[in-house]
């Protein structure tokens, strides 16, 4: 089947024109202007923006967390990511203490099973460094497990500095680069039993627990260590200007060092945590939402190029299970729901509002993740030959976000009420259209994406 897609505006990280896109068997076959082959389906897209299908290189669906499992599962996060744009997501397998990572390679197969309805890979969770495991890196990257992460806290995940510096050089050996996790854990545990011993129980004392300076720290002390081992490095969900301002001098410095923020700290602030009759649990997720300023330092990065990548890092829980810590807001399981809202409200809240180009949104959205996870070309750009990946976005159309109806297998949503100026409109996953007039119609036709190395992003 042939569909051509006439007058839109077709984004790339570089620039934007008015053409026509002509799809056939699930590829994109030309991008020009005045297509006139003929096709079974023709489009008019006057005045719509068309991008490539957005990534979202940093899910967690499925994940057993803090006593319970994320409300949403594979099923249900990959239909909410591909309503919100998303037509490829690159989920966190993990390995549990005890476990190979070929072990943990398979645990996230199953847990992904039939039924995803966006493409999807996986980074690898690395969470014990033995001989053994080293050797399977190299057996992850043939099966297209092609990048990795890493945590500098939680004590069922996180690995010591010397270990982080050993699988860094693996790592770099292999083409590959590893996502870090950022935060002082000891200092954080320290903090957390001083806020208890004082009664502090609730959601205000998460982001007294967890402040920005001890992210900094751990963002200083991984960079210092990427330096050492001469290797590529991702800091994901950077949330404020201590983090950030570390990035940027170890770049100064030599380091190829990569990052990522989410809509999160963009959007919200740590405000929400003072919220009466609880609310504020709803907002638990770490590290935690910063200062209004921090959101505008954080814009002002993306725009300048020193954020790579916009995620999500979502972790989706339901009301009922944020009040498992409704005595010690340690226990509220962390992580907010955001995959399927992303793109409209990076749209929305930095394109429509000034603070960034169409061009950056598509960088930050597609073509720096596509290439930083090894998808690109086949993602991640609108060119003969890629997936025909397409999201249509109507400046003009308004929507406001709320809770019901959402895709997402949550009974609130964090962005209530938020007005939308502009919004996806459609989206297509491989030339099949699974979004119509802002609705998913179409679910269950994603595949896995095996990925190839990375391709890393050079800087002027």
């Amino acid at each position: 089947m042939k569909i051509l897609l006439k007058n839109g505006t077709i984004v790339s990280g570089s620039e934007s024109s008015v053409a026509d896109l002509l799809i056939e068997d699930e590829k994109i076959v030309k991008v020009q202007e005045n297509v006139t082959d003929e096709a079974d389906q023709v489009i008019d897209m006057t005045g719509k923006m068309l991008f490539p299908g957005f990534i979202d290189g940093h899910t967690h669906m499925g994940l057993h967390v803090a006593g319970t499992v994320t409300a949403d599962d594979f099923t249900t996060g990959t239909a909410a990511a591909v309503a919100g744009g998303t037509t490829t997501l690159v989920d966190f397998g993990t390995q549990y203490h005890g476990e190979s990572l070929k072990e943990a390679e398979k645990n996230w197969f199953d847990k992904a099973g039939d039924g995803n309805s966006c493409d999807y890979g996986f980074h690898m969770s690395i969470s014990e460094w033995t001989p053994s495991v080293k050797d399977e890196v190299d057996d992850m990257m043939a099966d297209g497990l092609t990048t990795f992460k890493l945590y500098m806290t939680y004590p069922d995940m996180m690995l010591n500095d010397g270990e982080i510096y050993e699988v860094m050089q693996k790592l770099n050996e292999v083409g590959s680069f590893a996502g870090v996790h950022c935060e002082n854990a000891p200092v954080i545990d320290a903090l957390i039993r001083a806020n208890k011993a004082a009664g502090n129980l609730g959601p205000a004392a998460h982001p007294a627990s967890r402040p920005d300076t001890m992210e900094a720290e751990a963002v200083h002390r991984l960079m210092v260590i990427a330096k050492e081992a001469k290797a590529p490095v991702m800091v994901v969900h950077t949330t404020n200007a201590k983090a950030l301002n570390e990035i940027k001098k170890a770049r100064e410095e030599g380091v190829e060092a990569y990052c990522e923020t989410c809509p999160q700290y963009l959007i919200l602030d740590k405000s929400s945590y003072e919220l009466p009759d609880f609310e504020g649990a709803k907002y638990i997720c770490a590290p935690p939402l910063r200062t209004k300023d921090d959101q505008e330092a954080l814009w002002a990065a993306i725009r300048d190029g020193d954020v790579d990548i916009i995620s999500t890092d979502h972790c989706s829980f339901t009301w009922e299970q944020r009040l498992m810590g409704k005595d010690d807001y340690t226990k509220i399981p962390g992580g907010l729901p955001g995959v399927e809202f992303r793109g409209n409200l990076i749209w929305s809240e930095g394109v429509a509002k000034g603070r960034i180009s169409a061009e950056c949104a598509c960088r930050v959205l597609a073509e720096n993740p596509a290439k930083l996870f090894g998808l690109y070309p086949k993602k991640g750009v609108l060119a003969p030959g890629s997936d025909a990946d397409i999201v249509v976005i109507d400046p003009q159309k308004e929507k406001t976000i709320t809770a019901e109806g959402q895709v997402t297998n949550v009974d609130y949503s964090v962005y209530e009420g938020l007005k939308l100026q502009g919004c996806i409109d459609q989206v297509y996953l491989r030339g099949n259209l699974c979004v119509e007039d802002s609705k998913l119609i179409k679910r269950g036709l994603g595949q896995f994406i095996k990925r190839d190395k990375p391709i890393m992003i050079r800087r002027k």
